[in-house]
């Protein structure tokens, strides 16, 4: 059974990652910026960022497009199943985020690059 801290903790884990996509997806890059640790870490199939600002910078050139599918929670871990659009080409993706003191603290994301790589 869970705790009431618990239960706190997996309510705000959930608002923040969601907070997180929605300024993406808005391009609210302010937004998205607050979600996350300033020494955050992000690993991916194409490659890795350290570091907020650069992921941000990142993200701001590639302007991608979240549309969330299914949500997984754990305390203080989140795990979207959402399709991505990347070069015009819609990629289901999964996406592990981990956060600390209610910031990501650093995420992970899959996906088959096939599509993007043609």
């Amino acid at each position: 059974m869970k705790t009431e801290n618990q239960l706190v903790t997996t309510h705000n884990s959930k608002a923040v990652v969601l907070s997180f996509i929605q300024a993406l997806n808005a391009e609210d890059f302010d937004l998205a910026r607050m979600q996350l640790h300033d020494d955050m870490s992000f690993k991916g199939v194409m490659g890795e960022r350290n570091g907020a600002e650069k992921y941000i910078s990142d993200m701001q050139k590639m302007k991608l497009k979240y549309d969330i599918q299914k949500i997984f929670v754990d305390n203080n871990e989140v795990c979207l199943w959402y399709n991505i659009m990347m070069e015009n080409n819609n990629i289901l993706s999964c996406g592990w985020y981990k956060l600390e003191d209610e910031k990501i603290k650093s995420f992970q994301v899959v996906f088959d690059p096939r599509p993007l790589l043609t």
